[in-house]
């Protein structure tokens, strides 16, 4: 009994001594703005900071097309493989490759659709995607992507995070920890997913990896709450919450005092947002607030869940300051049904697509905005199997295209061979992409950086990379 007294004694002295101090900065600082997300001595690290240069862009949008479409009936026009459809590929082209999804034995096939020149910069758009080609002259390609992964979670773990290994930084996380978050409301990195599944690399395509939680990307529902467990309990108003809040940011606050752990401090953060988000996000989702002549150009119906609804919702959040959108359209990958399959993607992304660079250009938003179109990799030039209707993957080459604020509008940059095997002029690698895209945000990639088990960690790793210099004003 005596142990226990003594034991509680210093207990309460220690609690007393150690936590008084804290107890006063919490009521302080909840006095000095109550509305605050309480955070450690360093600050609020979601709070927005200032770039390492002048940054062209504020936002970003990646419309991330997972599965990897090919660049045969998009992009990339190759008249020369038209020509040798249904023959062997040169031995020359194949000498010395190593790929498992590469059968030497397979034959070239031509691309299925055909091709038109567009707008003042006559860029060569394929027949199924009528929409995108109204806007080529607001378009950057890029022709000669190319990537180190031929598989799909390797390479959209590449595509986003800069590594074929789980647990790095997504590109959004990044840019969250390097200019933190203008949206006082919602999620400074919002995250989208439509179309069969979700993406092969899964929730580490938008992770933080070794940062802190917060700067996770944070994935909207298409129906109902945008994020669950968003709504209060029946029986709960807004009064009782804010007091209930309070008192678990008080006892989190002194753990975190404590400890220093940063995960409280992701905990802090999330409870505040998850109440501000109780108000914004409910009207921020409502796409009824449209006109019916928005809704018609992206082909959006309110109340349904569809990458057109997602575009839409990504325009609605650039307006509110959200940093970084991504909206996932899982149903690339077409190893069969080739014609079919990508028919039926581009009926399903080209109109809204085009329709956000539009909305965005209208609305003034596009010079602060970079819109990406691409997915992790490209295909084959030769026919998968026997049914000769389609593409293995390939990591060789491959096509993007980009919209907004520091490119240049109407142009094509880089190129493959006449087969479009292999990259022949300007190459553009995944890092240099990262780089590039840090740029334009006002970040430079080398500087970037946290020390992590011995190394300066980066986007961009440790191998060289590039700002594409050339695209850029």
């Amino acid at each position: 009994m005596t142990v226990s007294n003594t034991t509680n004694a210093v207990a309460r002295r220690w609690f007393l001594r150690q936590c008084g101090v804290g107890l006063g900065g919490v009521a302080l600082a909840w006095m000095l703005d109550g509305e605050r997300a309480l955070s450690n001595d360093s600050g609020d690290p979601l709070a927005p900071k200032p770039s390492h240069f002048p940054a062209k862009i504020k936002n970003v949008i990646f419309l991330f097309m997972a599965g990897a479409p090919s660049q045969y009936e998009t992009f990339d026009n190759k008249p020369e493989l038209a020509k040798f459809d249904g023959t062997l590929p040169p031995p020359e082209l194949l000498k010395g490759y190593r790929a498992a999804f590469i059968d030497p034995n397979s034959k070239l096939l031509g691309p299925k659709f055909k091709f038109a020149r567009h707008g003042q910069s006559g860029a060569e758009i394929s027949e199924i995607l009528p929409y995108t080609a109204k806007i080529a002259d607001q378009l950057t390609f890029i022709k000669s992507m190319h990537t180190d992964a031929f598989n799909h979670a390797p390479a959209q773990l590449m595509m986003n995070t800069g590594s074929q290994l789980f647990g790095k930084p997504s590109m959004g996380a990044w840019t969250l920890y390097g200019l933190g978050n203008e949206s006082r409301d919602l999620p400074g990195f919002v995250v989208f997913s439509s179309g069969a599944k979700g993406p092969s690399g899964g929730n580490s395509c938008w992770g933080s990896g070794f940062l802190p939680t917060m700067f996770q990307g944070v994935q909207f529902r298409n129906g109902g709450d945008p994020v669950l467990y968003l709504s209060s309990p029946e029986g709960i108003d807004q009064t009782t919450q804010r007091q209930s809040l309070n008192a678990i940011n008080r006892l989190n606050q002194l753990q975190l005092d404590a400890v220093g752990d940063p995960e409280i401090a992701t905990r802090i953060n999330a409870f505040e947002m998850a109440f501000r988000m109780q108000s914004t996000a409910p009207e921020v989702m409502d796409l009824n607030l449209e006109s019916q002549q928005t809704l018609d150009a992206y082909g959006a119906k309110p109340g349904e869940g569809s990458f057109a609804n997602n575009c839409l919702l990504a325009r609605r959040l650039v307006e509110r300051g959200v940093r970084f959108i991504q909206l996932y359209h899982e149903a690339w990958d077409q190893h069969g049904n080739l014609v079919k399959g990508i028919t039926k993607n581009c009926v399903d992304t080209d109109q809204a697509c085009a329709a956000l660079v539009e909305d965005l250009r209208v609305r003034g938003l596009l010079d602060e905005t970079l819109v990406i179109w691409g997915g992790e990799f490209g295909r084959t030039p030769m026919t998968q199997g026997s049914g000769g209707d389609g593409r293995d993957h390939h990591p060789n080459a491959f096509t993007i295209w980009m919209a907004g604020g520091g490119l240049k509008p109407g142009i094509t940059y880089g190129d493959s061979d006449e087969l479009g095997f292999n990259v022949a002029r300007d190459p553009v690698h995944v890092r240099d992409l990262h780089a590039t895209i840090l740029q334009l945000l006002g970040l430079d990639h080398t500087r970037l950086t946290v020390r992590v088990q011995g190394l300066d960690q980066r986007l961009t790793g440790v191998e060289p990379a590039r700002v594409v210099q050339e695209i850029l004003h």
